[in-house]
């Protein structure tokens, strides 16, 4: 008995001792908005000693450690928290506030002022399969991205105006290398198309200004192109149209880790010609052979391999009356070979890194004829003021591109990404037996960090930094964006951008000695997203510095700005089975510039555009109903004419165009032929025969105005597709619906 009260006593004391060495932990967690977290982890690193927070965040637990421990909070989708605690025994209170981190699905998304259009995007705009379904396009890219807001209706050119800019200040890139030559050779005021199938790609983004820091070379907007990796089975198809025949086969291994196919076409537009009426006088119609190849390897660690190779052959030849001449007739006649092949290899490397490389080279050869011809189309002799306008000129241009970029993952979302390339170009140009060439040596770095500050705040922020040889100049563009979520599906976000481009290769060959032309960027956006609507509007201020002059002498002196504001609203919800968009822009600009005598809207700006898509899927015919209708108020158009009086240009006549109309349809029919699946489409452009003018031109002495008008007032097509190895009928009606 005695010994067992010794040992209870014993037990007391030493029970005693720990209870005056144990240290009392308690608080409060919270988030950021001081809302109370439940169930919150709280322990001491590398202990059992710890807690869980209750119903109102509290907590409290004891430790009989000592000295400096550290204190650890966590819980499932906040930040986790360390605190150095020192414990001697006496009671601790500490309070946490945690902070969330970011995840896909609820962030709030940097959109840099860009439309995504990928199907593997939660920010989906315009899907891939909208730009071959939409009326007014004709499965052209480019085309398809002129019914967003942003763009101008400049029927006379197939490149993109953006925003008060030049089609040259548009770049495409694919990949991540740019593409010197997307479009294929055009005759004067006469639009030609992109060269690039929309199905070569799994997703795109449309910027309209403010875009990444890990592009450049363009003073308003990037059209940014990913091609698709490896296709989903392997497949044959073919097209054939009263304008084109074309097949190609894609062939997929059966352990899906490799891919290679190509294709080849022909188009030739004369039988087309022969049935629709043209207003210039085709002798050659537009006629043009292409082939492409391509293979795609999967890499163990999950990245891609892959290349793209395509040469085209075109040739076409008009004539016209002559400007100064009306009796006699002015020929033009191209000959084009463009030769694009473009490397990639996407990698994650691990800890978080992923790498990207690209390799390209483009080479472009244009051989142009100009003649006067009488009226049984024999040219003139090379004498008077005829011997200015029959010449013969080639060009030939080389572009050689290396770039790598790195990707670093952060903490939850943010990321840091660093980079260089490296182009080479080589431009030689023949005219009337004189040769000149330029080369450039032109090198970038790029650095850029998508910061998540918290689940609804988020900053975007870079730098890019350009130097030219044959500017022998550098520059340095700050850029960044900070976007703020509202609330679910809603943000807004302000974007600022520095711009650089180079002036273009028949300026540099006059004066080399000129520097980088210029675009701030200032952009304000709201938009709210769901899953079958989409709002977006926009406001922008553009200040152009530093563009090109050509009075009274060839120099980098310009300037301009533009301004204005945008809507796109599209629903697939309000009417049942119905998928529309709507866009409207507003835009005021002036620039002085080439040989304007003063600040001048340009005479590809119009003031109000808008648009109108409409598509309906009838499940029970298989057919898809499209319709567009474009609109955009008249364009200025200007008589520029040098007075030697006074020594200087001056306008002569000016005016507006009439306004834009033009209602396009198209129609898509879904069927089986024998073992193939097949899509018949017909489409027609400018169905209510709307008169349409894109400007005028002018004689040498303004006694003669001729406007600028499309070939034809219509444009019809009609095309076959078929596909061997798979029925995708279910997927096109899922697809559109």
């Amino acid at each position: 008995m005695k010994h067992t009260t010794l040992f209870i006593l014993i037990m007391m004391v030493g029970q005693l001792a720990v209870a005056q060495q144990a240290t009392v932990i308690s608080g409060k967690i919270t988030d950021a908005k001081k809302r109370p977290l439940t169930g919150a982890s709280i322990a001491i690193q590398n202990s059992y000693d710890g807690a869980t927070s209750d119903s109102l965040g509290r907590y409290s637990f004891s430790t009989t450690d000592t000295g400096k421990v550290v204190l650890m909070v966590s819980s499932m989708g906040y930040r986790e928290q360390e605190l150095e605690l020192l414990l001697a025994g006496k009671p601790i209170i500490t309070d946490f506030i945690l902070s969330d981190i970011p995840n896909e699905l609820d962030a709030v998304i940097i959109t840099a002022g860009s439309f995504e259009a990928s199907d593997e995007k939660k920010v989906t705009v315009l899907k891939p399969l909208d730009i071959v379904t939409t009326a007014s396009a004709n499965a052209d890219v480019a085309a398809a991205m002129r019914t967003l807001p942003g763009t101008q209706q400049v029927g006379e050119s197939a490149e993109l105006f953006v925003r008060g800019g030049e089609g040259y200040e548009t770049r495409q890139f694919i990949d991540g290398t740019t593409v010197a030559n997307p479009f294929f050779a055009q005759a004067p005021n006469l639009a030609g198309r992109g060269r690039f199938s929309p199905f070569l790609f799994k997703g795109t983004v449309f910027s309209t200004g403010g875009y990444s820091a890990l592009y450049g070379q363009a003073l308003s907007s990037a059209l940014i192109l990913e091609s698709i990796d490896l296709p989903d089975r392997s497949q044959a198809t073919a097209s054939f149209s009263p304008l084109f025949v074309g097949g190609q086969y894609q062939h997929l291994a059966k352990n899906k880790a490799h891919s290679w196919g190509g294709s080849a076409g022909y188009t030739n537009l004369q039988p087309y010609m022969n049935l629709v009426p043209q207003t210039p006088d085709f002798f050659k119609a537009p006629e043009i052979s292409n082939a492409d190849a391509n293979f795609r390897i999967k890499t163990k660690n999950g990245g891609i391999v892959k290349f793209y190779s395509t040469f085209s052959n075109q040739k076409l030849g008009l004539r016209e009356p002559d400007i100064d001449a009306p009796d006699l007739k002015n020929s033009f006649a191209i000959t084009n070979k463009n030769f694009y092949n473009n490397f990639s290899y996407r990698e994650r490397i691990g800890n978080g890194w992923k790498m990207n490389i690209g390799l390209s080279y483009s080479q472009n050869q244009d051989a142009i004829e100009n003649n006067i011809l009488d009226a049984d189309n024999k040219p003139l002799p090379d004498t008077g003021w005829v011997q200015w306008k029959n010449f013969a000129t080639q060009t030939r241009s080389h572009l050689y591109q290396a770039r790598s970029t790195f990707d670093y993952k952060l903490k939850g979302l943010s990321t840091l990404r660093f980079g260089a390339e490296y182009w080479y170009q080589n431009d030689a140009i023949e005219f009337e037996g004189r040769a000149t060439t330029v080369n450039d040596h032109f090198g970038a770095g790029f650095a850029e960090l998508d910061l998540y500050i918290s689940q609804n705040l988020a900053l975007r922020t870079g730098v890019r930094g350009e130097y030219s040889s044959l500017l022998e100049r550098a520059n340095v563009a700050p850029r960044a964006s900070l976007a703020y979520k509202l609330g679910a599906g809603t943000q807004i976000s302000a974007d600022y951008g520095m711009f650089y481009q180079k002036p273009q290769t028949q300026w540099l060959i006059v004066n080399p000695d000129q520097p980088f032309m210029r675009a701030d960027h200032y952009i304000l956006t709201l938009q709210k997203i769901s899953t079958d609507r989409v709002f977006r509007t926009q406001i922008f201020q553009k200040t152009y510095k530093q563009l090109i002059r050509t009075y009274p002498d060839t120099s980098g002196t310009g300037s301009g700005f533009a301004r204005g504001i945008e809507f796109f609203w599209r629903d697939k919800k309000t009417i049942k089975n119905f998928d529309y968009w709507v866009t409207y822009s507003y835009l005021d600009t002036e620039r002085e510039y080439l040989n304007f005598p003063y600040s001048l809207t340009p005479n590809f700006a119009a003031k109000h555009t808008a648009n109108l898509v409409v598509k309906r899927f009838f499940t029970d015919l298989n057919l898809q109903f499209n319709v567009n209708y474009q609109f955009a108020t008249g364009r200025p158009y200007y008589d520029f004419s040098f007075d030697r009086n006074k020594n200087e240009w001056v306008v002569r006549d000016e005016g507006k165009t009439l306004a834009y109309n033009n209602l396009s349809l198209s129609l898509n029919y879904l069927t089986n032929i024998g073992k193939a699946f097949g899509v018949l489409v017909f489409s027609c452009n400018n169905i209510t025969n709307s008169k349409q003018v894109f400007g005028y031109r002018y004689s040498l002495d303004g006694s003669n105005k001729v406007p600028v008008v499309p070939a034809a007032s219509r444009f019809y097509f009609l095309g076959l597709f078929l596909s061997w190895g798979v029925d995708r009928t279910q997927d096109a009606i899922n697809n559109n619906l």
